[in-house]
């Protein structure tokens, strides 16, 4: 399938800036300390601001965000209930709202077609910081099949919704540009009613690992040294226990990876800077990269990781989460030690 200047490749669940991955890390803030602070929430907002000022460019560009929010979705298709009011965190421009609008959201053709996914929303609020990427599309069909309130935030990192208040939250790729991540996590399972979930999805791990060590390779090869090109994302591995410690229950962790091929990496940059995912790193280096820079990175990029017929890849790897905030009629793990059955017993009768 061919998206905007790049090819778009899915890959079953598993298992145009410059931002690349390299795992992040958090740990526990002693009480009256300082926030870490990883990226520029100024920064952040004026990029997608930008972004969404050519409209025309950014809609060719959100290829991915697009294809994230139908795989979010889809886990709907699981949960057989009706949602009368639905937050959507960072919703950009309303990606899931259009994704939920889909005729048929079933992937499986051997079932009957699927009712729309947004008959079984009542309310949907969709937040941004970014007024011009949250009403970009607010004049398209889709908004006509689906009761959807646009609500311009102030950050996304402060929720000032009632606890309580919500049967599920959302967020498609927002998640990874937030300073305190386990706080924001925290804030989401407070407005959550009781046996509730949160479904989310987040750039993660080895996203754009291709560009990220093309571009270092270049720098250190031009410049004798390296400059912040590169935006820290969580690894799987943690997400499930900041999960757990903002208390979320029945939790699932899975991941895609998504590559698209490019033309070359200045495709790829534009691309990047089109979604509104320019680098928003804190004392990261000002100005454009030198162009020396970017023609060895091209070079590079390619003797590293072309492709045969001389286009390059880039991976995009996303982290899907689902918690549950804790209720009475909840299922419950047996306590430890209660079990009445040897698994060993059981292995050993198959053999």
């Amino acid at each position: 399938m061919s998206w905007g200047k790049g090819s778009l490749t899915r890959l079953a669940p598993l298992n145009r800036t410059q931002f690349a991955a390299a795992p992040r890390r958090f740990y526990a803030v002693a009480s009256g300390s300082t926030r870490f602070q990883v990226f520029d929430r100024r920064t952040k907002w004026l990029q997608k601001e930008r972004a969404a000022s050519n409209p025309e460019e950014s809609r060719q560009a959100d290829y991915l965000k697009d294809e994230v929010a139908i795989r979010l979705t889809e886990r709907l298709l699981d949960i057989k209930r009706h949602f009368p009011k639905v937050l959507d965190l960072g919703a950009n421009s309303c990606n899931v709202a259009k994704a939920l609008t889909r005729e048929n959201p079933d992937p499986d053709p051997n079932t009957p077609l699927s009712a729309s996914l947004s008959d079984r929303i009542g309310e949907l609020i969709a937040t941004d910081s970014s007024e011009a990427r949250l009403y970009r599309d607010a004049s398209h069909d889709f908004n006509k099949k689906i009761a959807i309130t646009r609500q311009v935030v102030d950050d996304e990192e402060t929720i000032a919704f009632e606890p309580e208040s919500f049967d599920l939250v959302l967020s498609s790729l927002s998640l990874h540009w937030i300073n305190d991540l386990p706080g924001v996590l925290s804030q989401i399972n407070n407005i959550l009613k009781p046996d509730c979930p949160f479904i989310g999805a987040m750039l993660g791990g080895d996203t754009l690992f291709e560009l990220r060590t093309s571009l270092q390779l270049a720098e250190q090869e031009r410049r004798g040294g390296m400059s912040p090109h590169v935006s820290p994302l969580a690894d799987v591995r943690d997400v499930g226990g900041l999960l757990q410690k903002a208390g979320f229950k029945m939790l699932t962790v899975d991941v895609d990876d998504i590559i698209v091929d490019y033309p070359d990496t200045f495709a790829l940059m534009q691309d990047l800077q089109a979604m509104g995912e320019n680098n928003a790193i804190l004392n990261r280096e000002m100005g454009p990269i030198r162009r020396d820079v970017l023609l060895a990175n091209d070079a590079i990029y390619r003797a590293l990781h072309g492709n045969p017929d001389g286009s390059i890849p880039a991976t995009f790897r996303i982290i899907y989460m689902i918690g549950w905030r804790e209720g009475e009629n909840q299922p419950k793990p047996l306590a430890r030690g209660s079990g009445e059955t040897n698994l060993k017993d059981i292995l050993e009768k198959k053999k």
